[in-house]
């Protein structure tokens, strides 16, 4: 008998502990991997900044009004900080969004080894000055990111109306952000060209196409001196 109960008490293990390890697998959570940063996700929208012609015409179809509750505005109401979590363009890649900005603004770009979304190193030929930044990771820099339509200028013109989600977006928004000389991003503040213009005249073109594009992509209100300043600046295009 000994002999013959061997196999079959055998066999009875061998179920219990397939049904055990079924009973585990089933309970186990599915296994999620980690996202990893995306850098090579497009850093800007097709398409922009507009040409001199697209944005004629787009500055032509802005709404036309003064500016609202500016007494309203805070910063925090764009988010606390920066954010990955938006659709706006470097969006979700897993990267900083001013990382994003400084890998695609600065020359001579070194990215980091075991994180190719941080910077390292480069130089910024600064749009606004003309001069020549460099840029270390570990020392302090002369480079800020600078929100174009600046976040108090867009709550003026529409921004306190939008979501949460929607402010959050902008602040976010890759075709909305430059790097930037810190000095002269401290003095353009939140004006708009009416009342500041880059130093760099060579700049007025583009500066003009990429204020207006961004009022148009977020169909932000212009003021009527904004509106003027804004042909002036179109107007150097040629």
């Amino acid at each position: 008998m000994g002999t013959a109960a061997g196999p079959r008490a055998g066999a009875a293990l061998l179920a219990a502990a397939t049904t055990v390890a079924a009973l585990a697998t089933a309970c186990t959570p599915p296994h999620r991997e980690q996202q990893k940063p995306s850098p090579a996700v497009p850093l800007t929208s097709p398409g922009f900044p507009p040409t001199a012609a697209q944005a004629r015409d787009q500055l032509t179809r802005l709404t036309v009004a003064w500016g609202k509750n500016w007494q309203t505005y805070q910063r925090s109401a764009f988010g606390d900080g920066w954010s990955d979590d938006t659709d706006a363009p470097g969006g979700r890649n897993g990267c900083d969004t001013r990382d994003d900005v400084l890998r695609r603004d600065l020359k001579d770009l070194r990215e980091g080894d075991r994180n190719p979304c941080v910077v390292l190193s480069g130089v910024l030929h600064d749009p606004y000055t003309g001069k020549q930044l460099p840029y270390s990771y570990r020392r302090a820099s002369q480079i800020q990111t600078d929100h174009v339509v600046a976040l108090g200028a867009a709550w003026r013109a529409g921004a306190w109306s939008w979501t949460a989600q929607k402010r959050l977006t902008y602040a976010n928004d890759l075709d909305v952000l430059l790097a930037a000389d810190k000095e002269t991003n401290y003095t353009k503040s939140s004006k708009t060209p009416d009342k500041w213009r880059p130093p760099r005249k060579e700049y007025w073109c583009e500066y003009g196409r990429r204020w207006t594009g961004i009022k148009a992509k977020y169909e932000l209100t212009v003021t009527p001196p904004e509106k003027l300043a804004l042909q002036d600046l179109l107007a150097t295009c040629g």
